[in-house]
């Protein structure tokens, strides 16, 4: 049993508060209690959109203040440097988890789009179950999204074929093993990188396993791109292309009409915000309280470290709130938080995720807000996000299990994840 106690205010859900304790049974005799007093407490955070291989890729340069046209090319130039093995996801991976998990992300979705052209499908399994192991052996829970960006259709499909029955428990339902530790799903990059038939083969493969599908769209560059290539608009293409459905959920949407929105609520579509990418990429804002009114419930990711350079899931909820304004009304610190918890769980088809208390996956953050950062902070929970945006949770569990306690994370030791992929990164391929 673990009993959380001491705590001034409880997160019990995005939606309702309550005053008391947490208890949470992670099937064992033994008790854990943790320290909550001067605290909030709120469900683990979900990280809806990351590229963890890009924590590997940081602040490169060349990939600040370009076109993507331009970003793109910088990008793989640099993993072709560094050289495509397990090795190297599972270190990134690492790093991108630890990361989460220091800023209170219990569940990362990785959409994962680069892949060494000439891998054939088993060495595709290897790179993923790299990643699988690397975020699975820090406590935290993965998203693995095999994705494309001008992959060859069959073999795209092949490997997400592979993947899929290589990886899952055989006793996986809806593409989430039974612990709930590992989920997979299918998703090409978008309309301005993958074309029909990528589309349709991965769509294939999802509806074999009971997948969900992500994809990205609406940028206002993915929106020119498939305006100049095809004449049409993004949602016009994955709508023909059966991409607009309930077990799907697309990333950015900056770019969108009333009329888009709408459609989009019609089928059911779910929505991720990513303005920690969007906005210094300059793809624009989406316009969340505008989705949100129309009744589609709308995640958040901090995108990959490549665009982004951060995995801090807090601060770009902070980020969210500031840049809303500009597109509309100002988005509310609770509506935010509720985006990354429970929002983004609604669109990984989890509604297991993104709540505290009994009948959940048992993932919680505790926040201490008793310090200098928080002081004078008359709403707490508000000061969350408000406050203090590089804070770390003093304690995050997963699935009943202590990750992180005091500040620190207990399933490694995150000084050496780092320096582990410094001298992976320094060696030359040849060398690897």
């Amino acid at each position: 049993m673990l009993t959380v106690t001491g705590a001034r205010r409880v997160l019990v859900d995005p939606r309702t508060e309550r005053e008391g304790d947490v208890v949470l049974h992670d099937g064992s005799d033994l008790a854990t209690t943790l320290d909550a007093s001067g605290c909030v407490v709120t469900p683990g955070l979900v990280n809806a959109h990351h590229h963890l291989l890009q924590t590997a890729f940081r602040t490169l340069p060349g990939t600040r203040g370009v076109p993507m046209a331009e970003w793109l090319p910088t990008m793989a130039a640099a993993y072709g440097r560094a050289g495509h093995d397990p090795e190297l996801y599972g270190l990134a991976a690492a790093a991108g988890a630890a990361e989460g998990l220091l800023s209170g992300v219990t569940t990362v979705a990785d959409h994962h789009l680069n892949w060494p052209a000439d891998a054939t499908a088993d060495d595709t399994v290897a790179l993923a179950a790299a990643t699988v192991d690397a975020v699975r052996g820090l406590g935290g829970r993965l998203v693995f999204v095999r994705g494309s960006a001008r992959d060859d259709p069959e073999r795209a499909a092949v490997s997400a074929e592979a993947i899929a029955t290589g990886l899952l428990h055989e006793r996986a339902v809806g593409g989430v093993d039974p612990d709930g530790g590992l989920q997979l799903a299918v998703g090409p990059a978008g309309v301005h990188s993958d074309g029909e038939a990528t589309f349709r083969a991965l769509g294939e493969v999802a509806a074999r396993h009971g997948l969900r599908r992500r994809t990205q769209a609406n940028e206002q560059v993915d929106t020119a791109i498939a305006l100049e290539r095809y004449g049409r608009r993004p949602l016009d293409l994955l709508e023909e292309w059966g991409w607009l459905a309930p077990d799907v959920t697309i990333a950015h949407l900056c770019d969108v009409t009333d009329d888009e929105i709408a459609r989009l609520a019609t089928a059911g579509v779910t929505a991720t915000h990513a303005p920690g990418c969007d906005v210094p990429m300059g793809w624009g804002i989406a316009p969340v309280a505008r989705l949100a009114a129309a009744g589609i419930p709308v995640g958040l990711g901090t995108s990959g470290g490549g665009s982004n350079d951060a995995g801090h899931l807090l601060a770009d909820g902070r980020l969210a709130m500031q840049v809303s304004a500009l597109v509309g009304p100002q988005l509310p610190a609770r509506q935010v938080l509720g985006m990354m918890t429970e929002g983004s769980a609604v669109g990984l088809g989890r509604p297991e995720l993104g709540h505290v208390g009994d009948g959940t996956a048992g993932d919680l953050c505790v926040w201490d807000v008793s310090g200098v950062a928080d002081a004078g902070v008359a709403d707490p929970v508000a000061g969350l996000l408000w406050a203090s945006p590089g804070r770390r949770p003093r304690h995050v569990v997963v699935g009943g299990r202590v990750v992180v306690r005091d500040f620190r994370l207990l399933t490694g030791d995150e000084r050496e994840i780092a320096a582990r992929l410094a001298e992976r990164l320094a060696r030359t391929p040849a060398a690897v």
